[in-house]
């Protein structure tokens, strides 16, 4: 028994996504939805884009996986799953069969293992995260919600990728070491010590550029504001 999927987003990620999904059976690709008319009735390597995103209220049998960002704007994911509203078991998560995935380590709703990335023990993957090939996370990462690590990234033993952080192509991340939330480590930089949150790092060894994206200051700001009304820590 299949179970039917409708991927958010029409880009190289969605495209990469459904690969994955359909590398890893028991999917029914059903296409793609974005929220750019004029890719409505095309198609994507194949599969139909069907409509907008608000149409996956109108496939409730269909479970999802959102599938947008970029560096520029690697907040869009946080922001369409917020306005979408979907019970969290809507979500489905997809995980390439060539990744190795450990007994002991979990990924969450929503979360995307691209091909021959590897989690090696008590790896904690949050929701809506996207793990691009070739990733290596060793034992005890904790990558929160909404991360993006892009190919060939990796973390050493012990590291927090906060909500919402960005790795680029390339970036390694020495163990014992955070990136705050909504921080981007440019491609190819090399962390040797705590990124605060809402940064741009870059180079080897990393150090600040300049302030995060608008867009990611704005979910931080988002981010701050909840755990305000909530009584809770920002971190």
């Amino acid at each position: 028994m299949t179970t039917p999927l409708v991927l958010v987003g029409a880009g190289g990620f969605a495209r990469e996504t459904a690969r994955a999904a359909a590398a890893a059976g028991g999917f029914e690709l059903l296409g793609h939805l974005d929220d750019d008319p004029a890719l409505h009735g095309t198609e994507a390597d194949g599969l139909p884009v069907l409509g907008g995103s608000d149409l996956v209220h109108d496939l409730p049998a269909a479970r999802v996986v959102v599938c947008v960002g970029n560096p520029r704007d690697y907040a869009s994911r946080a922001r369409l799953v917020r306005r979408l509203a979907l019970p969290e078991e809507r979500y489905a998560t997809v995980v390439h069969p060539t990744a190795a995935l450990s007994a002991t380590s979990a990924v969450g709703p929503g979360s995307v293992l691209l091909a021959h990335c590897a989690l090696t023990a008590a790896v904690r993957v949050g929701a809506h995260v996207a793990v691009m090939p070739g990733t290596v996370l060793t034992h005890d990462d904790v990558v929160e919600d909404f991360a993006t690590l892009a190919a060939g990234v990796r973390l050493g033993g012990g590291v927090r990728l906060a909500r919402g952080a960005y790795l680029g192509t390339g970036a390694l991340v020495r163990e014992g070491t955070t990136v705050g939330a909504w921080s981007m480590a440019g491609m190819g930089a090399t962390v040797l010590t705590d990124v605060p949150p809402g940064e741009v790092w870059v180079g080897s060894p990393a150090r600040r550029l300049r302030a995060a994206p608008a867009p990611a200051l704005a979910e931080a700001e988002l981010d701050a504001r909840t755990a305000h009304a909530q009584g809770g820590p920002v971190t």
